[in-house]
């Protein structure tokens, strides 16, 4: 936390946590002391919560931060390792082909950089190509078109280039790294492509999610800090510096030279790209879309083109649409952002898969979701619901309902090629992930694979979900957000 004397500052109120300089005194104390500025790793403008469960949870937090921390570079380790003995293993033909490479001595290394490395996440589902039956026009398009880019870029740049172009048959804007200030290094990996066709021209921002072998991307799933904006609300600091805020100056129209920064800043950069494109093609329209951490990300992109009124863009914003995404503010943002995406005319799909831990978090009470919540049940039967069952993840009447379904989800991994043919069969990697499931339920269903399955097998109302210039162009008046 940098405060500088006399600067006025752009939030009015703030709390952040670093657990590492969380001593278990001092975690112990919270949960008996009302007092939050005596705790040495919460920085806070609030003097004083009263409210035991509020601390409980800070202290739950800020204890899964340190565990996960704890085991950081292990974790990296261990995740760097298994990914490049997939890719060693595939890309000599297994393990049988691996063992005659040996013997011959033509062994083939997988190079990061190349467009066949596939990550972790990747091996978890590894379709590339789209539905070809879901085309532009039909009410799944846009969402079945974003889950298959928020999977991609998981990948590296030369991958995504590789399948956007030849798989696709789309132009690709670019791949990016951004600075993500939240961890002082290039972090906020955005893809960006062009879907250019006779009937339409759509330009995808895509954020990439939470890495499954990251402690950092974990520990901000988890972080409670946040800072409240005046008229605005709270939001989370850690989502906030990895889309691009920055310190001591908050959201500026423009960025400030800053010599520690080693990369641009994920908003700005894309805000500039996308009104250069707009202005050039009176035709384009945007659509933005991210799974995970990734979610949270695209949530507050429009968060802070509100905040800048950057018309051009807002005007051109077809839809957000995010998968398995947390929290990312209060009740006051979310009043916020609902005010205004119906002003802007931008519809917000939040897409969440059965029991998934993810967007149960952070603690709900604290943060809350908004836009339209489309959930899919482990059939893939789709509903609009106001919220989701079991707000939290740690919920008691959750517990057994989420592990009967855990075992019911290994059971389906093999009847579903049968059911519905083989593009939906589940890999050995995604099977070992649902046995994981039946141990800590919800963690599966944070993975691409079903939200990919559940875009093309689910049949939400098909008047909703078309886009918005078709329904006004046919007529029809639809709420644009849930209530």
């Amino acid at each position: 936390m940098e405060v500088t004397p006399g600067r006025k500052q752009f939030y009015s109120n703030y709390m952040l946590l670093n657990p590492k300089k969380a001593s278990f005194f001092d975690l112990t104390a919270l949960l008996f002391s009302k007092n939050l500025k005596k705790r040495k790793f919460i920085e806070t403008s609030i003097e004083t919560e009263d409210s035991f469960w509020y601390r409980l949870v800070i202290f739950l937090s800020t204890l899964l931060q340190k565990f996960l921390l704890s085991i950081k570079m292990p974790m990296a380790l261990a995740g760097q390792t298994f990914e490049d003995m997939l890719n060693l293993f595939t890309n000599n033909g297994g393990l049988f082909g691996l063992i005659k490479k040996v013997m011959t001595g033509k062994v083939v290394i997988p190079s990061r950089e190349a467009a066949t490395y596939v990550s972790a996440v990747g091996y978890t589902d590894l379709r590339m190509d789209l539905d070809k039956q879901i085309i532009y026009g039909n009410s799944m398009y846009y969402p079945a078109l974003a889950i298959m880019t928020c999977k991609a870029v998981y990948n590296n740049a030369a991958y995504n280039k590789s399948i956007i172009k030849n798989n696709w048959g789309m132009e690709v804007i670019g791949f990016y790294n951004y600075w993500n200030d939240y961890l002082r290094q290039p972090d906020t990996q955005v893809v960006m492509f062009r879907n250019k066709t006779s009937e339409h021209d759509t330009i995808v921002v895509s954020f990439r999610g939470t890495q499954p072998f990251c402690a950092d991307d974990w520990c901000s799933d988890a972080d409670l800090s946040w800072y409240e904006f005046p008229n605005i609300g709270k939001i989370h600091s850690g989502f906030l510096k990895a889309l691009g805020m920055q310190k001591l100056v908050g959201w500026p129209k423009f960025v400030v030279p800053d010599l520690t920064r080693k990369a641009p800043l994920a908003y700005y950069d894309i805000r500039d790209m996308l009104k250069d494109l707009l202005k050039n093609n009176p035709q384009a329209k945007v659509i933005v879309t991210g799974h995970s951490l990734g979610g949270a990300l695209a949530a507050l992109f429009p968060a802070i083109l509100f905040y800048h009124d950057e018309q051009l863009v807002l005007e051109r914003m077809e839809g957000v649409y995010t998968f398995g995404q947390p929290r990312v503010g209060d009740e006051a943002f979310a009043g916020y952002m609902e005010k205004n995406l119906n002003k802007n005319g931008i519809q917000f799909y939040r897409y969440v898969y059965c029991n998934d831990i993810v967007p149960r978090v952070p603690f709900d009470g604290m943060f809350k979701h908004f836009g339209t919540c489309v959930y899919y049940n482990s059939k893939y039967q789709a509903k609009i619901v106001e919220e989701v069952p079991y707000l939290n993840y740690f919920s008691l009447f959750g517990f057994f309902p989420m592990h009967m379904n855990a075992i019911y989800e290994v059971i389906r991994s093999f009847t579903m090629k049968v059911k519905y043919g083989a593009d939906y069969t589940d890999g050995w990697l995604m099977f070992g992930v649902r046995l994981f499931g039946m141990l800590i339920p919800g963690v599966a269903n944070h993975c691409p694979q079903d939200y990919v399955n559940s875009t093309r097998l689910g049949k939400p109302d098909d008047v909703l979900f078309l886009p918005l210039h078709t329904k006004k162009a046919l007529g029809f008046e639809v709420p644009l957000l849930a209530a």
